[in-house]
């Protein structure tokens, strides 16, 4: 029996979807036949193939506004990719209230709004529909340096075990727990080419994901394929972090 992913005739959100993990995210379900639609609060040029619409996703009359006008554009909404997230570097006793109320309200709470405006529509579909949160080894281990956003994440795990329960059987639940992405800025990042190097070498398999691999889960978590999975958390991290990247991360981020 050969085993494929097939996303033909379903409509997808993918909450920053036009860059990064996000974009990578876009590309796979594409390729796997699903109509997707982007969204960011700003105006971005898609993956060819895919659509985009401006919404702040921390704004829950925005993401009503959004989802009504996909389902009137497409007619329904089968499948919704919570990635837009994410946070600067600033040690815990440096951030401000408004940054923390920021990041988290980024990272967890739009990942509750767009969730809800979604389920309202995918409730009402006979073939209910797939909810997929893209959060972060960060929920797992100390975040220092970006400890709010460890913690939003470390919601939205929860968060995700909660909807699970409440919104079955139409629709599922997932989160992925997102190790470290090579990004095109990810040297300048950590430090350099050699910081790099020994990061990925306290990781099991020796490299950081690249961006399709991050989508190639979610497509997965999307698909019939994973038509009992609901509730559950995939570490995406190459088989884990070991301690020494808190202290080589640490450190790189308080000389960047």
């Amino acid at each position: 029996m050969t085993l494929s992913v097939d996303l033909g005739g379903r409509v997808a959100l993918v909450t920053g979807g036009a860059r990064g993990i996000g974009r990578g995210i876009s590309e796979v379900l594409i390729a796997a036949g699903a109509t997707v639609v982007t969204c960011g609060r700003s105006e971005a040029e898609p993956p060819a193939g895919a659509s985009h619409l401006t919404c702040d996703v921390r704004d829950p009359d925005s993401v009503a506004a959004l989802v009504d006008a996909i389902v009137a554009r497409h007619g329904r909404l089968d499948i919704v990719v919570n990635n837009a997230g994410g946070g600067p570097f600033v040690m815990a006793a440096d951030a401000s209230p408004r940054l923390s109320e920021k990041v988290v309200g980024l990272n967890l709470m739009a990942a509750l709004h767009v969730s809800q405006a979604a389920n309202r529509v995918m409730q009402d579909q006979e073939n209910g529909g797939a909810i997929i949160n893209i959060s972060s080894v960060s929920a797992l281990r100390p975040s220092p340096g970006t400890a709010a956003y460890g913690a939003a994440k470390a919601g939205v795990d929860s968060l995700t075990t909660s909807l699970a329960m409440e919104w079955g059987p139409k629709v599922r639940v997932n989160c992925i727990d997102v190790g470290l992405v090579r990004t095109a800025d990810t040297a300048d990042h950590y430090g350099g080419d050699e910081t790099v190097a020994a990061i990925e070498r306290t990781i099991p398999l020796r490299r950081m994901a690249r961006f399709d691999e991050i989508g190639n889960v979610a497509a997965f978590l999307a698909s019939d394929l994973a038509a009992y999975v609901s509730g559950a958390s995939l570490a995406c991290h190459g088989g884990g972090e070991m301690p020494v990247f808190l202290h080589i991360f640490q450190n790189s981020g308080e000389n960047s």
